[in-house]
């Protein structure tokens, strides 16, 4: 089956032809490990692990390598460290194993590979030296520095010329530089009086330090575009098939990126494909802590299955703007209840060939539920083989990963109600029904609505239950 990709490079959709189909590579652009990841950091990660899915399909599981590095080196980081007072390295390991959690309730597959920054910084100062020595960037004051102009392609990805991206972008304003668009590949660290600092950035220095490139003397820390090149290089080689990320990284870090990488290896693309998710919002309105509707991903989680929030986001083309809602979100809910009530007791069999030729499309995931809804219909009318179908295609998407059980066995963080007493009252209505004591069984039914439970029943009694929404 062809599979289909938007490039933003070229702005086209591109039947995809990997470099060698029997090493299939993609990066992806990972979280900054400094707090809880919200829900637009969710979107990427669900987006390039559908994709992640059907390459796998399509090419083999052995002959696809995936990568999605850590940030554990940054500005934000060590301001949230010296807010909290606490090393930078319990900050940076305790965010990555809460990214870790959140991403898997998603229901999305750990990457090949996950690299670290701070673990590739030999690798950051090779590509360094590599573009001090072909004149592509220089040192001053300290700082190692790319020249933009040694890039004539530079704008590029974003579509832009470089007065354009001045004017649009937030720069850095120095004196040292020999032109405003130049960036920052390494930079000094901040040190205490009298420390050395450190590899890991311990607890006396104030910014995690290293051994300069370049010939200077003062220990510093690279800048964020130059972890990306490095790392992408190291597990994925000088040029690779898909780079990803969010729609927000096309300009600066991605077309930093690109230079940084093709100058170092004097190639004619870093990756062939690039891809970007849209933008996320909160009921029609940007997210922003300044808002009130800023919702990180933990927080969602306390609410909804992680299933609910990975099927509500699919209902989205990738590439447009999402927009998160509480409506949607209920709407997710009871269709997996459905689709898990329609499943239970099925093998996933082959997989929907419409929907996979929908995926094949540029991750045409409405158009792939849309088929997918016509199995439902058709399982609900006892279809064996449409039940079985659909159950494949949706684990295809990350979807239907739990028992029916586990589901219906679901219940919300947020809300405080003691499940032993509603077993409890779901058994004595249970035998009041069977007593034919309806008044009974109504009386608690209506009780236990008061608490926010709703009670699913059938012919052999009430089974399961779950919060009211």
């Amino acid at each position: 089956m062809e599979l289909k990709l938007y490039n933003t490079l070229t702005r086209k959709k591109e039947v995809f032809r990997p470099l060698d189909p029997a090493r299939v590579r993609m990066y992806v652009c990972g979280p900054t490990v400094y707090d809880f990841a919200h829900i637009g950091n969710a979107r990427p990660v669900i987006v390039f692990d559908v994709l992640y899915r059907l390459l796998r399909h399509l090419y083999g599981p052995e002959h696809v390598k995936y990568v999605r590095n850590i940030t554990d080196v940054d500005d934000k980081i060590n301001a949230r460290a010296a807010m909290l007072g606490i090393p930078i390295r319990q900050l940076t390991e305790e965010t990555y194993a809460n990214f870790q959690e959140d991403v898997k309730a998603l229901g999305c597959l750990p990457p090949d590979v996950e690299p670290r920054a701070t673990e590739h910084i030999e690798e950051m100062k090779v590509l360094i030296e590599r573009l001090l020595a072909n004149g592509c960037a220089y040192v001053a004051e300290d700082h190692v520095l790319f020249h933009v102009a040694a890039m004539p392609e530079y704008g590029k990805l974003a579509n832009r010329s470089l007065d354009e991206m001045l004017a649009g972008a937030r720069v850095d304003v120095a004196p040292y530089k020999r032109d405003p668009m130049d960036f920052v590949l390494w930079k000094p660290s901040k040190q205490e009086a009298g420390s050395a600092g450190g590899a890991t950035g311990n607890a006396k220095s104030v910014e995690p330090a290293w051994p300069s490139p370049g010939g200077i003397a003062t220990p510093g820390r690279p800048g964020w575009h130059i972890e990306c090149s490095a790392m992408s290089w190291k597990h994925l080689g000088e040029q690779f098939d898909i780079h990803g990320g969010g729609i927000d990284l096309v300009f600066p870090h991605h077309e930093n990126e690109i230079a940084q990488s093709r100058c170092a290896f004097h190639t004619p693309v870093m990756a062939q494909v690039w891809m970007h998710n849209g933008f996320l919002q909160v009921e029609g309105e940007k997210m922003a802590k300044s808002a009130g509707n800023f919702i990180t991903i933990r927080e969602l989680l306390a609410d909804w299955p992680g299933e609910a929030i990975r099927f509500a986001m699919l209902q989205t083309q990738y590439r447009q703007p999402f927009n998160w809602t509480e409506a949607g979100m209920r709407e997710a809910k009871r269709t997996l209840d459905h689709w898990y009530a329609l499943t239970s007791d099925v093998e996933p069999a082959m997989l929907c060939a419409d929907a996979v030729t929908a995926l094949s499309d540029d991750l045409n995931s409405p158009l792939a539920f849309a088929a997918m809804h016509e199995l439902r219909s058709e399982a609900a009318k006892g279809k064996t083989g449409a039940a079985a179908c659909l159950k494949a295609t949706a684990q295809l998407l990350g979807l239907l990963q739990l028992s029916a059980k586990q589901w219906a066995n679901w219940r919300p963080a947020s809300v405080g109600i003691d499940e032993t007493k509603v077993e409890a009252s779901i058994v004595a209505r249970n035998a009041a029904r069977k007593s034919r004591n309806f008044k009974e069984a109504d009386r608690i039914r209506d009780e236990l609505a008061k608490l926010g439970v709703v009670l699913k029943d059938n012919k052999d009694g009430t089974t399961t239950w779950e919060v009211a929404r």
